[in-house]
């Protein structure tokens, strides 16, 4: 999902951009990676492979982290032979959500679950193996070329009166559109380290549902339900929205904002 926009993205801004499937690169092969590199030299490499599955991550924390942080270190490490810089996505599950507040790069991290776990591994990987390097945490994205949550919603909406959705946990939606530019404009930055990028301003998931119907006309009533009622394999973050303490920092448009840009492009695309 967010791997496409980066593409399409970088590809408008005049990018030369190889984009590599799962099929065409195994992040987990030193080897295959370290060949791919041989025969690209690229200026820099933006890794969006990863493990997504939070609930399934959690019995198969070493799958999760085979890809999330060992492959991680693979892409670090060929990226730093060849002098070229690397980006790594990452996410607000790497905090517990307990603060009470937004937060910031320099916050300390304790993931909860076991994807948290596998990318905090991912980052600390990164960090290690190549000093040029972004770690861009975001939260809760949206795009148009995978599952995510407004697909979700809007196929439930067409097909039942109401919806049950969690508002004990609050964060940032955050459109993959948005988040591809914001990528691209930082690649291009000599200013390394941890990066917060996700959409501005904060919502629950409830909020988030009631939003996606109001913007989409469609009419779908949309009650509350707390996290303990859903009794999901993975913990969640009960307060994960990020904010920037960096200055500069690359800052996105309102969650609202990202998910009318969503609906417009979905609209737009092919049947």
């Amino acid at each position: 999902m967010l791997g496409t926009d980066v593409v399409r993205v970088a590809e408008q801004g005049g990018h030369e951009v190889v984009g590599l499937s799962h099929e065409d690169l195994d992040i987990t092969n030193f080897g295959a990676v370290e060949h791919v590199m041989s025969a690209e030299h690229p200026e820099v490499l933006i890794n969006c492979a990863a493990w997504t599955d939070v609930d399934g991550a959690e019995s198969n924390l070493e799958e999760a982290t085979k890809v999330n942080g060992h492959g991680a270190r693979n892409l670090a490490a060929a990226t730093a032979m060849f002098g070229c810089k690397i980006m790594l996505p990452s996410t607000d599950y790497v905090f517990d959500g307990e603060k009470g507040e937004p937060y910031v790069e320099s916050d300390p991290v304790n993931p909860m679950s076991a994807y948290g776990k596998s990318k905090l591994a991912g980052e600390g990987e990164t960090i290690a193996n190549n000093p040029r390097h972004f770690i861009v945490r975001s939260s809760w994205l949206f795009g148009t070329s995978g599952k995510n949550f407004v697909d979700t919603m809007l196929n439930l909406g067409h097909s039942v009166d109401e919806v049950a959705v969690v508002k004990d946990q609050v964060g940032c939606p955050t459109y993959t559109g948005h988040l591809a530019e914001g990528l691209v404009r930082l690649m291009e930055w000599d200013d390394f380290g941890i990066f917060h990028m996700a959409g501005a301003g904060e919502c629950s998931w409830y909020e988030f549902a009631v939003e996606i119907f109001e913007q989409a006309g469609v009419e779908c009533q949309v009650l509350s339900q707390t996290t303990d009622m859903l009794d999901r394999p993975a913990p969640r973050p009960p307060y994960s929205v990020l904010v920037s303490e960096r200055d500069p920092a690359v800052y996105l448009p309102d969650w609202r904002d990202g998910l009318a840009a969503f609906l417009a492009e979905r609209a737009e695309a092919p049947a």
